[in-house]
C-alpha cells in the first residue's frame, strides 16, 4: 500500500504543508498491484507545490517487490544545477517535435522477419519480453493476443500505476543502450577507416539521448526501490556488452532487433493510453495530475496539454521514431550508405518521417 501521508520538512510553513497534504490525498490513494501484493516502488504524483517540501511515501517488501528499504524520505532526483554564472544547462538535442495529428497517427505495428537474421532478432526479443513481463509481476490476464503480441491491445485485466510505472522504468533504463553502442561503435569505426560516417553517428545518439530524457522525466515522478536498482544495474551489464558483441558481428542483425525492441515500446505506451482513455488509471486521470516540469520543456508541451496520457502520447511518438529508424537503418548498406533521416535530398524532397512508418523505409525508398 502506498502512504498518502505527507511529512514536510521543518522549513514548510504550515501553509503550504496544509497544501501539500491536499494535494497528495487524492492522488497517493491505496495501491496494490495485481499479483495481490504489493508493488515497492515510492510514487511521487505531486502537483506543483514549493520545491522546499520534501515527500516521502512507504515501500514495502514481498514477492518480485521492488523495493527492500525501508520508509525513506522523497528526494528530488537531479535538481537543477544553478551556479553563480549559469543560470540552466539546456538539452545539447533539442526535440524536433511532433504535430497532434503526428502523434495521433502512431500505432502499433510489425515487420515481419524475412530473412534469418530476421527471425532470430525476433524471437530473441519475445524471450527478452517474457523476461520482462515476468520480472515485473505482469499476469496472464493481463497480457495480450499470443498470437498478435506487438500490435493486440485489448487484455482481460488492467495494470495498475505502479505496474505501468515500474515497466516504464524498466524499459527506458535499457533503451537508452543501443544507440550510444552503436554510435560508440561506429564512431571507433570512422576513426580507424578514417573515413565519414555520413550522419549514422548523430542519430543514433540522439536516440539514446532521447531514451534517457524519458528515463529521467519518469524519474521525477517515482523513486524505485533497491531491487529495482540492481535489477537495471545487471540488465545494464548484460546488455550492454551483448550489443558490442552483436554490433561487431552484424550491425544489419542488430539494428533489426533494436526495431523489433521499438515495436513492443510503442506497443507498451499504446496499452497504456488505451487504459487512461478507458478509465482504469484514475491517478492519471485526475485534474490535479501535473506532468514534470523536465518533460514541459523538453517536449514543449503547450498549456492545456500537459496531462500523463499527453506525456505518453510525446513518448509513443519518440518510439514510433526509433522503431522505423532502426528498422530501416537495417535495410541499407552498413559501411557505406548515407543516413537518409539527416541527408539533403534533390529536387526539393525532404527527409523520410520514420514515426509513421512501423516496418521501415526499404533502401530503393530512400537511397
Amino acid at each position: 500500500m502506498l502512504s498518502t501521508r505527507a511529512h514536510t520538512a521543518k522549513f514548510c510553513s504550515p501553509k503550504q504543508a496544509a497544501q501539500l497534504s491536499r494535494a497528495l490525498a487524492p492522488l497517493l490513494s491505496a495501491s496494490t498491484s495485481t499479483l495481490g501484493k504489493p508493488v515497492g516502488i515510492r510514487l511521487a504524483f505531486v502537483p506543483a507545490v514549493s520545491q522546499h517540501c520534501q515527500r516521502h511515501n512507504r515501500s514495502y517488501g514481498g514477492a518480485r517487490a521492488f523495493s527492500t528499504t525501508s520508509v525513506t524520505r522523497m528526494r528530488d532526483f537531479f535538481p537543477a544545477k544553478e551556479t553563480e554564472n549559469i543560470r540552466e544547462t539546456l538539452p545539447a538535442w533539442p526535440h524536433h517535435g511532433f504535430t497532434e495529428a503526428e502523434m495521433l497517427a502512431v500505432v502499433p505495428a510489425h515487420r515481419k522477419p524475412e530473412t534469418w537474421g530476421d527471425y532470430f532478432a525476433w524471437k530473441f526479443m519475445r524471450v527478452c519480453r517474457w523476461g520482462m513481463d515476468f520480472c515485473t509481476g505482469m499476469r496472464g490476464e493481463q497480457k495480450v493476443d499470443k498470437r498478435n503480441p506487438t500490435t493486440a491491445t485489448q487484455s482481460i485485466k488492467p495494470l495498475t500505476e505502479s505496474q505501468w510505472m515500474i515497466r516504464f522504468l524498466f524499459l527506458e533504463s535499457i533503451a537508452g543502450v543501443p544507440g550510444m553502442v552503436a554510435g560508440m561503435l561506429r564512431h571507433l569505426h570512422s576513426l580507424r577507416r578514417l573515413k565519414r560516417d555520413n550522419g549514422w553517428i548523430e542519430t543514433l545518439l540522439e536516440e539514446s539521448y532521447n531514451e534517457r530524457m524519458h528515463l529521467l522525466t519518469f524519474m521525477k515522478m517515482c523513486e524505485p526501490g533497491l531491487f529495482m536498482k540492481l535489477m537495471i544495474l545487471g540488465a545494464q551489464g548484460v546488455y550492454f556488452n551483448g550489443l558490442v558483441l552483436s554490433y561487431l558481428i552484424s550491425p544489419k542483425i542488430t539494428h533489426r532487433f533494436v526495431g523489433y525492441l521499438e515495436e513492443e515500446a510503442v506497443h507498451t505506451y499504446t496499452m497504456a493510453i488505451k487504459q487512461i482513455d478507458d478509465g482504469h488509471l484514475p491517478k492519471w486521470s485526475s485534474s490535479e495530475f501535473v506532468v514534470p516540469d523536465i518533460a514541459v520543456k523538453y517536449w514543449h508541451m503547450p498549456e492545456g496539454k500537459r496531462t500523463m496520457r499527453d506525456l505518453i502520447m510525446y513518448i509513443r511518438a519518440d518510439e514510433a521514431c526509433h522503431r522505423g529508424v532502426n528498422h530501416t537503418l537495417s535495410n541499407l548498406d552498413q559501411k557505406e550508405d548515407p543516413n537518409p533521416f539527416v541527408s539533403d535530398y534533390k529536387g526539393g524532397r525532404v527527409p523520410p518521417r520514420p514515426a509513421l512508418k512501423g516496418e521501415g523505409y526499404e533502401r530503393e525508398e530512400v537511397l
